[in-house]
């Protein structure tokens, strides 16, 4: 008897522990923070109109996590501000005949997070970079991509990179 009760107990366990996982507590996030400002970003690159994608990027990633509300920013409890500091489309890879093949497309920030209802820096990153590599010359099985796409890539990466910044890190 004592024997099948030792063995339930342990299939209860075993099964309860399988469906244990980790996730950020959203009770450790200040919740003095429910909305959000993110002006547009200042362009230090010679990119034309990076910045704006870049904005884009960052409000809506935030709008779709619906943690914060993005909001002014007269009436923002935070503001993420700064600048696309670099922007750059490069050669990667060589193929055998020494023709370039393979790209990287990188953006890099400077932005500050600042919570304006105690009046202190909530994070900095002086250089927040992201990368996507693609292939002119597709591999097999592959199509093949443009800096376009690429860069869209980078700048996702960017504004997940700047969510996680300002809601994970608690």
């Amino acid at each position: 008897m004592r024997r099948s009760s030792l063995a339930a107990l342990l299939v209860a366990l075993t099964a309860s522990a399988g469906g244990c996982s980790y996730s950020p507590s959203p009770s450790l996030f200040p919740t003095h923070l429910k909305t959000l400002a993110v002006p547009i970003l200042k362009n230090e690159t010679t990119e034309p109109n990076i910045e704006q994608e870049v904005t884009q990027a960052i409000v809506d990633r935030f709008v779709q996590d619906n943690k914060l509300r993005v909001v002014d920013e007269q009436q923002a409890d935070l503001v993420i501000s700064g600048s696309v500091v670099r922007y750059t489309n490069s050669v990667f890879g060589f193929n055998a005949r020494e023709q370039a093949e393979e790209y990287q497309v990188a953006v890099a920030v400077r932005l500050t997070a600042r919570d304006r209802v105690k009046n202190r820096e909530m994070w900095r990153d002086d250089n927040l970079v992201r990368t996507t590599n693609y292939f002119v010359v597709a591999p097999v099985g592959q199509t093949p991509q443009d800096q376009y796409t690429s860069r869209k890539d980078a700048i996702e990466k960017l504004a997940d990179a700047v969510l996680n910044k300002t809601v994970e890190g608690w």
